[in-house]
């Protein structure tokens, strides 16, 4: 992965000294198929190997889990994201979860770098369901007793669960990411806010790295019509970077990287998210849209053929890794679910 851990190496330096075993129990990392390889990060950074465990599929499509070793008062610890293909990654991760409970894990942590069904978060319209909280009360239910997540849609999803959430932040590694590929030039750059929802966001992260900020405002004026974009904000002959929590078909980043360009008068436009998703023609809208560059973490597991040379993946290993550390140690999460430096 391109530049995968130069910025956030310096930020998060995890010490793991006296490593994360207790005379009453030890501390096992497991991985689903979602995100192996950042589970082998995470555990790498804690001076673990990951647990041995089978999870395979029948013919007719049931998931067979099955650990291949014991966890007997361990506190075990899930890397598994809810991202694409969101069903069978959500089963997985239940059936892990069973498989624990039934073998007496003292403790079962999911970490979840990436929450599907986030967006399902109210109800929008009559006779709609809320999605996110019956994905939270089937978590609790098969015997989850916390989660770790990082950059939900929507923060009151933590309040869906009875359970302690631990919810981390992306922002501090990719502004790592900036202050190092810009150094000085980053003052005279602005931050976008791509749509309402993301301006507090977009405000913290202009206020920390002493940025100009402006916002896209969307509005439809007829149905059926194409969206009409305004810019709130000066970006014209500047360089700017659209900041979001997520990007799935990349509509709405396009769009708004073009009325930058071609109505806003801006000069280059970079664009970063926590949760690379990129369904559809969401390769094919950056490829040849106006972005220079989209820089992502690596909540969600990319493949091969969507690693276009625009698109740059940074690793949150070790923000995580860290976050267990803390947890297991009965170290306060505070200072890295606000993004400050902990250690």
């Amino acid at each position: 992965m391109s530049g995968q851990d130069s910025a956030e190496t310096r930020a998060y330096r995890l010490d793991t000294s006296g490593g994360l075993s207790s005379e009453t129990g030890q501390t096992k990392v497991f991985a689903c198929n979602a995100n192996r390889d950042l589970a082998e990060r995470i555990a790498v950074n804690l001076g673990l190997s990951l647990g041995s465990s089978l999870m395979t599929t029948f013919k007719d499509g049931e998931i067979r889990g099955r650990l291949e070793e014991t966890v007997r008062n361990c506190d075990c610890y899930i890397i598994q994201s809810t991202s694409p293909p969101v069903n069978n990654h959500l089963m997985e991760l239940l059936i892990m979860t069973d498989a624990m409970r039934r073998a007496s894990a003292r403790s079962i942590t999911a970490v979840v770098p990436y929450f599907g069904y986030a967006r399902q978060d109210r109800k929008a319209k009559p006779r709609e369901p809320i999605t996110a909280k019956l994905v939270a009360n089937l978590m609790v239910s098969a015997g989850i007793t916390r989660i770790i997540t990082m950059d939900l849609h929507a923060q009151q999803i933590q309040g869906f669960f009875d359970i302690p959430v631990d919810h981390l932040v992306g922002t501090p590694i990719l502004m790592d990411h900036y202050k190092e590929t810009f150094g000085d030039e980053l003052s005279k750059m602005v931050i976008v806010s791509p749509d309402h929802g993301r301006i507090a966001n977009s405000r913290e992260f202009a206020k920390s790295m002493n940025m100009q900020m402006a916002i896209i405002d969307k509005r439809r004026p007829v149905a059926g019509e194409a969206e009409v974009m305004n810019i709130i904000g000066e970006v014209r002959d500047k360089a700017v970077i659209i900041a979001d929590d997520m990007i799935d078909s990349a509509g709405t980043i396009a769009s708004a990287a073009k009325a930058l360009v071609e109505n806003g008068g801006a000069t280059e436009v970079y664009a970063c998210c926590t949760h690379a998703v990129l369904s559809g023609p969401a390769i094919e809208r950056i490829q040849n849209g106006h972005i220079k560059e989209l820089v992502v973490l690596d909540t969600v597991d990319l493949p091969m053929e969507k690693r276009i040379p625009k698109i740059k993946i940074l690793s949150t290993s070790r923000m995580f890794a860290q976050g267990i550390y803390n947890i297991q140690k009965g170290i306060p999460l505070s200072s890295i679910m606000l993004g400050n430096r902990y250690m």
